[in-house]
């Protein structure tokens, strides 16, 4: 898809679905943007995947919401199906559950050709996307994200996993989906705190490489926030971005850990409450992270005070977390958030790499930084710590 640039005055494209193609030679897929595709889901996998069963993996807040539907739309072109229910949040993407989510497929008799569909948010689709990744060694699945996080982000591109108690998303494999449908009128029935962790990812494509990006964000957020085409619009933009690094660079061997703006600190913050959502969800991380991130370029000399500061202010303005100090309860000491960045997946050699900047949209990785200047700056960040 070429979207073009982005006018002057805002105006934009009021198509209402946009098709993104990530190009990975024969594992390539289309990431679908627009309303109403859940009840389009069933004929889009049956032509995909013809006579297959679909395993669904859902969790049960969404299944409240969305299930029916899906399901309808399954049934509607007479494609087999049967849901396999998960507890929402953090907590599911453990050893236990992934465990247990693989007998029960065996279980049910799934075969190798039959799809797991991944209905929900970013929790769901990792979860489901390393089960289908290993259960007979490699089963299609599908994304269906319904939360804005894991339509602009975590859908895309393959990565798939598990906690442990060392950290986040430290077991797993690439697994790339066979197609992912992000029907944004789903958005409408997420909480607001929910709405916005998404957005901070929706940010962090502009803050990479797209300064003119992170200026239309500035000025036309909430229309993002009300939905329609502005929604669509930075949904799709987003996809975009992603599957251009994708392709570029599908295990994160380079310039793909340029996505983890804001993930080494905002990682560490999740590990420092234990995964509790009720305290920090994964994208009130990321806007912490990128705070500090951008903080730290700012002390290191490489991008100044005015943007950092700019970052900062425009999170805020759309009601994201951006200090450590507000984050309810008490955070473990900087030693031990210094523990848990060293577990971070970018440490080589023990080296701790992060994603700095040099000011706006002029992000870049950071090989080897010193250990004693990012603990020094926490300590002088969060008067929580």
């Amino acid at each position: 898809m070429s979207e073009g640039s982005i006018a002057a005055d805002g105006v934009i494209d009021t198509q209402t679905c946009r098709t993104v193609r990530v190009d990975l030679g024969e594992r390539s897929y289309d990431i679908v943007i627009g309303d109403g595709l859940i009840a389009e889901s069933g004929a889009r996998i049956a032509a995909l995947f013809p006579g297959s069963r679909v395993a669904i993996v859902i969790d049960e807040t969404v299944a409240k919401h969305h299930l029916p539907a899906f399901e309808a739309s399954l049934e509607a072109v007479g494609l087999e199906h049967e849901t396999f229910t998960v507890k929402p949040g953090e907590g599911s993407k453990s050893f236990p559950v992934f465990q247990d989510l693989c007998d029960r497929l065996l279980a049910a008799r799934f075969e190798r050709g039959d799809v797991v569909a991944a209905l929900g948010g970013g929790v769901i689709g990792d979860l489901a996307g390393f089960v289908a990744g290993v259960v007979r060694r490699g089963m299609p699945f599908v994304q269906v994200p319904t939360t804005l996080l894991a339509q602009v982000d975590s859908s895309v591109g393959g990565k798939t996993s598990i906690n442990t108690r060392h950290g986040k998303n430290l077991i797993g494999i690439f697994n790339q989906p066979a197609l992912v449908l992000a029907d944004t009128k789903v958005l409408d029935t997420l909480t607001p705190r929910d709405f916005r962790a998404g957005y901070a990812e929706i940010a962090k494509y502009g803050l990479l490489d797209d300064p003119d990006f992170f200026a239309w964000l500035e000025e036309n957020w909430s229309g993002i926030f009300e939905g329609g085409p502005a929604r669509i619009k930075a949904v799709a933009h987003s996809c975009e971005a992603k599957a251009r690094v994708v392709a570029m660079d599908e295990r994160e061997d380079g310039v793909r850990a340029l996505l983890n703006l804001g993930h080494t600190f905002g990682h560490a913050l999740e590990r420092g409450v234990g995964y509790d959502g009720a305290l920090l969800v994964h994208g009130e991380g990321v806007a912490i992270g990128t705070v500090l991130a951008h903080r730290f370029s700012a002390e290191q000399g490489l991008c100044s005070e005015a943007d950092a500061e700019r970052v900062e202010q425009h999170l805020a303005k759309v009601g994201l977390p951006t200090h450590m100090s507000d984050i309810p309860g008490q955070l473990p000491g900087i030693p031990e958030l210094m523990r848990y960045i060293a577990q971070d997946k970018k440490v080589s050699r023990g080296a701790l790499t992060f994603i700095l900047t040099r000011g706006i949209g002029r992000s870049f990785i950071e090989k080897d930084v010193d250990r004693d200047a990012v603990e020094g700056f926490l300590e002088r960040s969060g008067d929580k710590a």
